[in-house]
This record gives C-alpha cells, structure tokens and sequence, in this order.
C-alpha cells in the first residue's frame, strides 16, 4: 500500500462544480492499493499516518502529529500511485490491487482512521476529481508498507 502524505491549510475535492468533501487544517491522503495488500498494510499506514510528526510545535519544529493538533484527514483513492513506469512510456498498472479487493482495503482504512480521528472524509472512489489543495510547507511524504517490514 502506497501513500503520498501532504500536509494542508485546506482541500477540497471536486466532481465537476459539485464539492464531495472538504477539510480545512490537516492532512491529504492519496491512497495507492497494491496487489497483495492485505488489512495489516492498511493498519501500518494509518497508524503511521495518524502519529507523523510532521506538524510544527511552537519551536516552530516537526513534533507535532495529526492527533497531536487535532487536524483532519481526506483520503483519496489514487490507484496511480502503482503505476510502473520503467519500461516504454505509458505506465503499467498490472501492479494495481483489482477493483473489488482495492475498494474493501480503501474502506477499511478509512473505518480505521475515524475510529480515531473526529473528521475523516473521503474522494469518491474510483471517480475522475479534482482536487484543490494549499499544502502547507509543502511538506509532502511517501509512504510504502511494504517498505516498511
């Protein structure tokens, strides 16, 4: 499982002019299932995800977590993220979880971080959106579980 981790002053997700979800102070999540990703990917990157510290303190330091100041999450699915891009000059998606299996993984992430976090919202699974974002910093991390065993 795949992530890019942005830290936002605001982000909002569009499909055409209708607005799907907005948050103000916290994190985006594009959110990238890999074939063979199971539940405990998912559980590694939430956790990790929720307690970065990657938000300042009044130092003006990163040692702050998302639970630390109380920010919000949206999360987006982003199936990209596996795109294989070391042969020619289309990427390959082969890498990409199926449909089916992707959208349970997605949606258990999900459930696992609004267990947690007072707001949580999401992008439109597997849609075509926008996204508008002011990315604070930018601070802007990768993060792979199964890089991470």
């Amino acid at each position: 499982m795949r992530s890019v981790v942005q830290r936002v002053d605001r982000v909002r997700v569009l499909i055409g002019d209708k607005r799907i979800s907005e948050i103000g102070k916290g994190l985006l999540i594009l959110l990238g299932i890999e074939r063979g990703d199971r539940k405990n990917d998912a559980d590694y990157l939430s956790d990790k995800i929720m307690n970065l510290r990657i938000f300042e303190d009044e130092n003006g330091k990163m040692n702050l977590s998302l639970l630390d100041i109380r920010g919000e999450m949206l999360v987006v699915s982003q199936f990209t993220l596996l795109g294989d891009c070391r042969k020619g000059r289309r990427p390959s998606f082969t890498g990409a979880e199926n449909l089916d299996r992707a959208r349970l993984l997605y949606d258990y992430f999900i459930q696992k971080t609004q267990a947690i976090i007072s707001n949580v919202v999401q992008g439109e699974f597997q849609a075509m959106m926008s996204i508008e974002l002011v990315n604070n910093g930018p601070v802007t991390m990768l993060l792979d579980s199964r890089r991470s065993f």
